[in-house]
């Protein structure tokens, strides 16, 4: 396998995935299930942990909410560290670092403790992901990326299927802190395989780090998920530690874009890749995308849970036929993005989504599994051939001295637009669920129930239509994305970009940093 410090040969476009690459690929899915799989078994424990601390449930939530603010921080360094100290220095490092927070959390005392350790486990694992990708992307090579992407996505979707089943069965049986030391025998063998099969690396002279770009991003976009996050449990938007935090998160960013533009060539997000017009639909329907999704990865389980009176293990087992449905359809998703255009795989991809979220606002108290199983099978479906494709196509036209921060860029709004998902449509739903209910009461009150709360049994129908209507937001915004991606998407593959003196053929070394 070809060192990191020359450049990797072109495969034959007609090239399959051989041996060499699915070595490869294993050891950084191993890392990526490791840290998909860790955000979703800590959300089912979240209230085992506010019992066993005496803590409410406002200050243990930021044992989740911490964990993704370190995620949003640390985003925008991963593309330079990799540069700087290479890709397999920095895989291997992210990988220890997250394995030393996840002991220490296993092992914390309070849950102040708990919320620093996850913080501590959240900047190592918000750069495990890129900088795997770097990796898998260097050995494919351009013609076979959709194809490593599919394997990539896999973990991607079912972490938020299998996650709550692991959860809830080590929170169930054992004790909460398995749900961390369980990390420790993966990363082990994460980091063994690591040293022994992916290929060495040597650090590139890349740019200089751009300080002040870091100073108004990291933190920038720390504020702004930070105020979404307090959306839910202030009961919306209208409040001031909502607002503040907002407020100041997006004044940095509008900061940032304004020195970005200064300095296009040091700053850590290159604007002028949305002058390119498959880049920018891909980014829009990417986010819209990403809103929508996992907005409704949210309601789902909530429903199970609080209208069907599911465990999280059982919700987590009823919700497997939509990772089955996305499994399937992303290897085939992910050869013909290499093939044609991504504009003839993403609309009927959302076609699909948009027709299961239509039939998931017609939720009631009784519904049908089996109707359930179904409708959230074809929705993993067309999740599978609209993700990773769009990542693809966002790619198929950048030069490669262009990658590394059009990575960084798809990074950024993979993070908000999960964070403004759940957010927003939490806040959806806690006030349909107050209106719904209060109608089931002649307007006397909701009855005691809520999201997470107890719903009267003669008020479950009420309250299922709560969700119905919540899907509906979602509905809308995958309406949107597929006249982005009609309209906007390019229906054959792009011809290669011709590439300038400039170009760095390293550079091919950071694509797709998902």
């Amino acid at each position: 396998m070809a060192s990191a410090s020359s450049p990797a040969p072109t495969p034959a476009a007609d090239a399959g995935l051989d041996r060499e690459l699915l070595l490869v690929a294993a050891v950084v899915v191993v890392g990526a299930v490791m840290t998909i799989l860790d955000t979703t078994v800590v959300n089912v424990a979240i209230r085992t942990l506010a019992e066993k601390f005496d803590s409410p449930l406002s200050t243990i939530q930021w044992v989740a909410t911490g964990y993704t603010l370190a995620l949003a921080t640390v985003i925008p360094l991963t593309g330079w560290a990799a540069e700087r100290f290479g890709t397999k220095r920095l895989y291997m490092t992210s990988i220890a670092l997250f394995l030393v927070g996840s002991m220490a959390s296993g092992l914390a005392w309070s849950a102040e403790s708990l919320i620093v350790f996850r913080v501590l486990q959240g900047l190592g694992g918000g750069m495990i992901m890129p900088a795997g990708m770097t990796i898998l992307t260097r050995a494919a090579g351009p013609q076979r990326v959709g194809r490593v992407m599919a394997i990539m996505g896999v973990p991607m979707m079912l972490g938020p299927i299998c996650g709550p089943i692991l959860g809830g069965w080590l929170v169930d049986d054992f004790s909460w802190r398995w749900i961390f030391f369980i990390n420790v025998p993966v990363g082990i063998a994460a980091l063994t395989l690591s040293s022994r099969i992916l290929p060495r690396d040597v650090a590139q002279k890349g740019h200089r780090l751009d300080w002040t770009g870091l100073a108004l991003l990291s933190p920038g976009l720390a504020l702004l998920i930070y105020g979404l996050a307090n959306s839910s449990s202030a009961g919306g938007f209208g409040h001031a530690k909502v607002l503040v935090p907002m407020a100041i998160g997006i004044v940095a960013l509008i900061a940032f874009v304004f020195h970005a533009r200064r300095e296009p060539d040091e700053a850590l997000i290159d604007l002028r890749l949305f002058a390119n017009r498959t880049f920018a639909a891909a980014c829009g329907t990417m986010i819209l995308v990403l809103v929508a999704v996992f907005g409704g990865m949210l309601l789902m389980p909530l429903y199970l849970q609080t209208i069907r009176g599911e465990s999280a293990m059982d919700s987590g087992l009823l919700l497997a036929p939509q990772g089955i449905g996305a499994m399937l359809a992303m290897p085939i998703a992910g050869g013909l993005a290499d093939r044609t255009g991504v504009g003839k795989i993403v609309p009927p991809g959302l076609v699909l989504i948009g027709l299961t979220f239509l039939g998931l606002t017609q939720l009631e108290a009784d519904t049908s599994y089996w109707l359930l199983g179904i409708d959230l099978f074809f929705m993993g479906i067309g999740m599978g051939m609209t993700m990773m494709p769009t990542f693809s196509g966002a790619m198929q036209t950048l030069r490669q001295a262009q990658v590394p921060k059009a990575s960084t860029t798809l990074n950024i709004n993979q993070q908000v637009g999960a964070s403004i998902g759940t957010a927003v449509l939490s806040v959806i739903l806690a006030h349909e669920l107050t209106s719904k209910l209060s109608e089931g009461t002649g307007g006397s009150g909701g009855g005691g129930g809520g999201i997470g709360g107890a719903i009267p049994q003669e008020l479950l129908g009420k309250a299922a239509e709560a969700y119905g209507a919540t899907f509906w937001w979602a509905l809308g915004l995958v309406a949107v994305a597929f006249v982005v991606a009609v309209t906007q998407l390019p229906k054959d593959r792009p011809a290669p970009p011709a590439e300038g003196d400039d170009a760095d053929p390293a550079a091919a070394a950071h694509a797709m940093m998902v």
